[in-house]
């Protein structure tokens, strides 16, 4: 019993991290919330699609107004032409 625990406390790092998958054909640009469900993508105001997902650099889906101004995105458009998906990039992902 006493290992089965110990298994799976030593799991449960391995677990909570998790693979970021974004599309090749993702866009890149910097964002800054204007307000509701309008951002700015490199100076030019987009709408966001209805049921939207802004992942941070955790992978953690945030709330637009939680968008830090200026940062670097990797975003898709939805067949409406409104922004469906957004992936904030960590350091690494901006290099790449």
């Amino acid at each position: 019993m006493k290992r089965w625990i110990a298994l799976v406390l030593l799991a449960a790092p391995l677990a909570s991290a998790q693979v970021r998958s974004i599309p090749a054909d993702a866009k890149v640009g910097q964002i800054r919330h204007l307000q509701d469900m309008l951002v700015e993508i490199d100076g030019a105001p987009q709408q966001l699609a209805p049921g939207a997902q802004i992942r941070d650099t955790s992978n953690r889906i945030i709330v637009p107004s939680a968008i830090p101004p200026g940062t670097l995105v990797k975003y898709l458009f939805d067949t409406a032409g409104q922004i469906q998906r957004v992936w904030i990039l960590t350091p690494e992902e901006a290099q790449r």
